[in-house]
């Protein structure tokens, strides 16, 4: 099936019929690039022709007969099926013209015209010619012909000089070449009178469609458009490219399915010259678009004779705007060289690219596809590139530049160097793969005495591994240099060392005050300073810091620099600790959407398990597990070392907020490295250990574990209820224990702390302080609870806060308040996935109570009928009452009639039991979240 090429074959078929009508000759000349359909047309128009009385002889040039006087000529004649006699007498004929060729001219594009057997050749040559055209016109076709030997030329432009009388049609078919093989032929040719061009274009996207319609079996228009499309951005429109395509799509199952379109690009190449194809290797290795001087100098050529090759490489559709058109090519293309070849353009190019000024990254790229470090010139490179790549969040490309670095022969202090940096990227993508290079780094740092730069970079790693008495060998030895040129490195590694090892804080801590002025000065610090200052003030909180705003600073100021993701981890901990966990859940979101976290597992892993701990507070469970199960697989968890705490803490919490503690005990039976209990993740791990105890009915080992919560942070200093609410959960216990004294004592500590009481921690304890004290305060304490747990965003306590109001109106006989908060309570344990917090029945007053006794209705299972929920309508009429609005107004507001209102109020007083107007807004409390605090005020519209 022919697209796209109907108007050349029916120029084709009209020159014929021309020839035929008029019994006089005609050439035509098919242009078109390798793999433009030329072949195809012929075998069309050869076929259509037979069909309409003609007789057809076919040739195909060749690279391998080029050599071969008269070889087209003899492919003609064999392909006439001539009568034995005939055929004899054109093999002595064609004999008789090879002897006279004999005295031919050395270049084979001279014509020849010297010998007398090669005169009577030629006519003999073209009378049978002539003779075949007597039982109707013929046909001469010849494919390629710009491989066609010298001698058929001379063969063919003989009978061409002769066709005005002789009904003889040549059609030749021809691909764009660098130069032409025999250009005096082809000038002869051009100059013919009968002559006729056709050229075949690229095929267009809609021709494209057409091809791929045909082989779709019943896909959609739209499926098959879009694969179209693809199939032309890929190929340019170049027919074979195209139909590979469509060969693999159809049948696309095999061993060598996707062979077929490797194989076409080969083709494309292989039937040019080798310098089309050496042109296409060096844009492989390259994989950019370069200047015709830079690929001169690539290839060793004067740098206009590559402009012929990228022409001819665009014609056929492999390259647009002068670089390879699709991975897809450069794949194929970069297979079929050998490695020895790669690795030599390789080296050119980066040789090539530094004298041309190249980017660094590129440079190295080739460098180490090379290999190649003889220059003098490559480490620095290699380094730059290395030091880009870090800062531009592509650690993999660092450690690639930087492991090359290593092998080179060089001074210590710049191997040392490598290696510093080469820890640094290896760590954010396997910390396990760092252990030797981290080694070598202690053991130049020992040597050196410990006051090495390369050594203080090796700090945040030796903490990693819980390597903690060698780091602070490093920071200490910093502290004397406090006014160095690199005090604010030193500074933060210091601040480092004693945030994540407390215990050692004493030996490197500088002054009290000093956190919290690098976290209000961003301008004046370095960025990790002020970053792991902004995590100390939310460990070690102070009336006067604003750690939120500070982290949020840092986090909007860096969190579109991909190299920065390290850095916000910090920030991004210090929300979370200060009781800001639905803010650390949206900075956690923005940073795992950022590209560069593809690069970084290490970094990735991190903010994902912060994250998940930030959602588990939230209440959202699913997300929690999730994302904590996803920190785990982003790197093994021996890699995470001691900081393995942090996410297996959070899926503790998740299984014991579920209640699945078989799945709490299977996370705490994963083994935890003894230097995890010396962090501030190792408490955490055991506070979430603690609560399991607790729930699953263990209450002294959930005691032992949260004394020792405490005694760890109050030794440390860090005695922050956003990290590990201790006092919180070991008042539970004892409240479960029936000791309201001890529980009451242990609230009250954490009430009255001078600072670090966020909204979160605050509304905890004041709904267990409610269960120690009267009536009276018990009220007020679960209200101001209500409101802050609802206003932090911790639904699984606003859910038990709400549970204890229900309990508390039931037990003042409000059972139909009661009803409302229960409902409200069991949507949020619905909502979160939490285990319900089982309390006593709450029944009905004995006036609301139908005739025939309903089962008894237990907080968990509080049962909704559409009698007692209100619907949209009637909870917007009732929501715009309770602010004060007349029924006019709300008629006017909510378009519609006053009769309406008045039926939806009735509606919303009898499910609320309420019989005044001004109760609506308490009601609607536990009903409705945005009136969860009981602020409902008046509208200016109302």
């Amino acid at each position: 099936m022919l697209v796209q090429r109907e108007e050349q074959l029916t120029g084709l078929q009209e020159a014929f019929c021309a020839c035929q009508e008029r019994e006089r000759g005609h050439v035509a000349l098919v242009t078109g690039t390798v793999g433009s359909g030329k072949t195809q047309l012929l075998e069309a128009f050869g076929t259509w022709a037979v069909g309409a009385g003609g007789r057809m002889l076919r040739a195909t040039g060749s690279t391998a007969e080029n050599g071969l006087p008269l070889g087209v000529i003899g492919q003609l004649f064999h392909s006439a099926l001539l009568e034995p006699a005939a055929a004899a007498r054109i093999d002595e004929l064609l004999r008789s013209a090879f002897d006279g060729l004999s005295e031919a001219p050395e270049r084979p594009e001279e014509p020849f015209t010297g010998s007398a057997f090669w005169a009577k050749a030629l006519h003999g040559i073209y009378t049978s010619l002539v003779d075949l055209a007597d039982a109707g016109p013929l046909v001469i076709a010849v494919d390629d012909v710009h491989h066609t030997d010298a001698a058929s030329w001379q063969c063919l432009l003989y009978v061409i000089r002769r066709l005005r009388r002789a009904r003889i049609m040549i059609v030749l078919a021809e691909a764009s070449m660098l130069r032409p093989t025999h250009p005096l032929f082809r000038a002869e040719l051009l100059s013919q009178p009968c002559l006729s061009r056709f050229t075949l274009p690229p095929l267009t996207a809609d021709a494209v469609a057409c091809l791929v319609d045909r082989d779709a079996g019943g896909e959609t228009e739209t499926v098959t458009r879009e694969a179209a499309d693809r199939f032309h951005s890929i190929t340019g429109g170049n027919p074979l490219l195209v139909r590979s395509l469509i060969d693999e799509r159809a049948g696309g199952r095999g061993p060598a399915a996707g062979d077929a379109f490797d194989q076409a690009v080969l083709r494309c190449l292989y039937r040019h010259e080798p310098g089309v194809r050496r042109a296409a290797q060096a844009l492989a290795v390259l994989n950019r678009a370069v200047p015709a001087e830079l690929l001169g100098q690539l290839l060793d050529v004067p740098p206009d004779s590559t402009v012929p090759a990228l022409r001819v490489l665009c014609g056929v559709g492999l390259t647009e705007s002068g670089r390879l058109r699709h991975p897809r090519i450069l794949h194929s293309i970069l297979a079929d060289m050998s490695a020895e070849e790669r690795r030599r353009l390789h080296q050119r190019a980066a040789e090539v690219l530094h004298e041309h000024g190249a980017e660094a990254g590129e440079v190295a790229r080739h460098l180490v596809a090379a290999a190649w470090t003889d220059a003098p010139w490559v480490v620095p490179v290699l380094q730059e590139a290395a030091d880009n790549a870090l800062f531009t969040g592509r650690p993999d490309m660092a450690a690639t530049f930087l492991r090359l670095v290593t092998r080179v022969e060089g001074t210590p202090d710049r191997r040392i160097e490598a290696t510093a940096m080469l820890v640094s990227a290896r760590w954010q993508i396997n910390p396990l793969s760092v252990n030797g290079h981290l080694s070598e780094l202690v053991e130049a740092a020992r040597t050196s005495g410990w006051s090495t730069d390369a050594a203080l970079s090796a700090v945040p790693y030796l903490l990693w591994q819980g390597r903690a008495d060698e780091a602070v060998k490093v920071a200490a030895s910093t502290f004397d240099d406090f006014y160095g040129a690199d005090t604010g490195r030193s500074r933060a590694m210091r601040l480092l060392l004693a945030l994540s090892h407390p215990a050692q804080a004493d030996l490197v801590r500088e002054a009290a005050d000093t956190p919290s002025r690098e976290a209000i000065a961003p301008d004046a610090v370095r960025p990790t300073l002020q970053a792991v200052s902004v995590l100390d003030a939310a460990l070690a909180p102070a009336p006067d810091n604003d750690v939120r705003a500070a982290a949020e600073q840092l986090l909007q100021r860096h969190h579109a620099d991909d190299g920065a993701l390290g850095l916000l981890t910090a920030p991004l901990l210090a929300l979370l600790w200060s009781g800001f966990a639905a803010r650390a859940a949206v900075w956690g979101d923005t940073l795992l959407a950022r590209p560069a976290v593809r690069h970084a597992p290490t970094l990735r892993a991190i903010v994902r398990a912060v994250r998940a701990e930030a959602a588990l507070r939230l209440g959202d469970l699913t997300a929690a597990e999730q994302q904590a199960r996803a920190a785990l697989e982003d790197i093994p968890e021996q890699a995470w070392a001691v900081a393995v705490g942090g996410p297996l803490g959070t899926l503790v919490g998740c299984a014991t907020e579920a209640g699945r503690f078989a799945d709490a005990d299977r996370w705490l039976a994963h083994p935890v490295p003894a230097g995890t209990f010396h962090t501030p993740l190792g408490v955490h791990y055991l506070a979430a250990r603690g609560r399991h105890h607790h729930a699953a009915g263990r209450p002294a080992s959930a005691i032992a574990d949260l004394r020792r919560c405490g005694e760890l942070l109050r030794s440390w200093n860090i005695d922050v209820a956003g990290l590990a609410p201790w006092r919180l959960e070991l008042a539970r216990v004892q409240l479960d224990m029936g000791d309201r004294t001890h529980a009451a004592q242990l609230l009250q500590e954490q009430l009255s702390r001078p600072s670090g009481v966020d909204d979160r921690t605050r509304g905890r304890a004041l709904r267990l302080l409610a269960a120690t004290v009267g009536a009276d305060h018990r009220r007020k304490m679960l209200a101001e609870a209500v409101n802050l747990l609802q206003g932090c965003g911790d639904r699984p306590e606003l859910a038990r806060a709400l549970h204890d109001t229900s309990q508390m109106l039931q037990h003042a006989g409000d059972s139909a308040r009661a009803r409302l908060f229960v409902r409200r309570a069991h949507q949020l344990t619905r909502d979160t996935g939490v285990s319900a917090v089982r309390q006593p029945p709450v029944r009905r007053e004995p006036a609301a109570e139908p005739a025939s006794k309903e089962p008894e209705r237990t907080v968990e299972e509080p049962r909704e009928t559409d009698d007692e929920v209100l619907s949209e309508a009637e909870r917007r009429v009732a929501v715009l009452a309770a602010q004060g609005c007349t029924n006019r107004q709300i008629s006017t507001k909510l378009f519609i009639t006053v009769s309406t209102v008045e039926q939806h109020l009735t509606r919303v007083y009898r499910k609320l039991d309420v019989k005044r107007r001004t109760d609506l807004p308490e009601r609607l409390v536990a009903y409705e979240g945005p009136l969860a605090e009981g602020r409902v005020q008046r509208t200016e519209a109302c």
